[in-house]
């Protein structure tokens, strides 16, 4: 196999899809979309269907349960403080705020209202 990301999708496990639905949405300042209604309650990220692009879904699970033990799934942005300073008014919790990682940039760390950990990369 050749050298590339393998990360293709990730799943949000969440309690509440449209109080999670709307912490992304104003966030990110994006759209998501519902998926039909047989796979279960997800709400689509938006992503680009003609090139090599990364995307995922908002899934709720009756039993899905808040905890610290989350896989981290990384968002790009242009500035980690521009989402930053949305996620406290959105309803979630900055736990680490942007931090330099030398030549790959810059992370930050925050909670959503579902109580996942997530994470904003940006390469200044």
């Amino acid at each position: 196999m050749a050298n590339v990301n393998p990360v293709g999708w990730f799943d949000i496990h969440v309690s509440n899809i449209d109080r999670a639905k709307k912490f992304y949405e104003t966030v990110f300042n994006i759209q998501l979309v519902d998926l039909p209604i047989e796979w279960g309650k997800q709400s689509l990220f938006p992503f680009n269907q003609e090139g090599a692009n990364i995307s995922g879904a908002l899934v709720e699970k009756a039993e899905m349960t808040p905890n610290g033990n989350n896989t981290i799934v990384y968002f790009e942005t242009e500035d980690c403080t521009a989402e930053e300073k949305r996620i406290e008014k959105a309803g979630g919790k900055v736990v680490r705020p942007k931090m330099n990682i030398g030549e790959f940039g810059c992370v930050s760390i925050f909670i959503d209202t579902e109580g996942n950990t997530i994470g904003l990369h940006s390469r200044n």
